[in-house]
């Protein structure tokens, strides 16, 4: 069970009412390779065959909020597998569309799961936000929660309810914070050009299928149908909460630091080749 005894005091209950796989969330792509793993329709696995891959996304966008699933990753040798939980509004806003992700970087037996973090907005790609960390933990063996708080001024990433990064908007970064309504997605592909150690390990499909379990989906706030986006609007005590966040504090900003120091592996932040000058957000990263 998701405890969300976030020090932030979150207002969702400590036993929520996670949302309903078959009511909120309809198919993507690879339906074949998509199944309910329970009679209530409450979880969902994903699967990535030579064949096809998969994925679905909600049937809703949102505006700020909080977004959660408890995912299992496929074991065994997942090189090349990308496993991505997101939020985007690409169909939406084709040429500008937004985005905030965890990507999960398939994994070579013996090494620890990479999971990278990113962001952007207004379709500007060119200019990514990577960071990347070491789990800490075999994310194949049980669930973990993964979650994005996002408001107009704020993203951060938990897991395992465990701050592990946390972005500020600047004025300088003009349209590349996201600001549109999103919805919630999660697709599995096969990534072997750059996933795993930048693509030094390809997929090996003598392993496929690779499935990926997803469950106890939260999102605390009432969505919008793509053709009522401009009256889209979050349940009242989560938009109030989330528009008020501003940033971690305390225990909550010591914990996301302790987890930085021991498992980023990279940050575009301190990544000099690629950026001579630190995009303007970076004075406020620490790790």
């Amino acid at each position: 069970m998701l405890a969300f005894n976030l020090a932030i005091s979150l207002p969702i209950p400590e036993k929520p009412t996670f949302l309903s796989f078959k009511e909120s969330f309809s198919t993507l792509f690879g339906d074949q390779n998509l199944r309910p793993l329970d009679a209530n329709g409450n979880s969902v696995r994903i699967s990535l065959t030579k064949s096809s891959a998969s994925g679905f996304k909600s049937r809703s966008l949102y505006n700020s909020n909080f977004f959660s699933a408890s995912i299992k990753l496929p074991p065994n040798n997942t090189a090349g597998v990308v496993v991505a939980f997101y939020t985007t509004n690409a169909d939406v806003f084709k040429s500008n569309h937004d985005e905030i992700d965890f990507e999960f970087l398939g994994n070579v037996p013996g090494q620890e799961w990479i999971v990278q973090t990113n962001l952007f907005g207004n379709g500007n790609m060119q200019r990514g936000r990577e960071e990347r960390f070491k789990l800490g933990f075999d994310p194949t063996q049980d669930f973990h929660s993964y979650s994005i708080l996002w408001n107009k001024n704020w993203i951060v990433f938990y897991v395992d309810d465990v701050p592990i990064r946390q972005v500020q908007r600047v004025d300088a970064m003009g349209g590349d914070f996201p600001s549109k309504p999103m919805s919630l997605y999660s697709t599995i592909w096969d990534g072997s050009d750059w996933a795993t150690a930048g693509g030094k390990h390809k997929i090996n499909y003598g392993f496929a299928p690779f499935n990926a379990d997803f469950a106890k989906f939260v999102i605390p706030g009432n969505g919008c149908s793509t053709d009522q986006i401009q009256q889209c609007q979050d349940n009242a005590n989560v938009q109030k909460f989330v528009a008020d966040f501003n940033g971690l504090k305390g225990d909550e900003l010591s914990k996301m630091e302790d987890f930085r120091k021991k498992h980023m592996t990279y940050s575009y932040c301190h990544d000099r080749r690629r950026y001579p000058s630190s995009l303007p957000e970076c004075i406020h990263v620490k790790g």
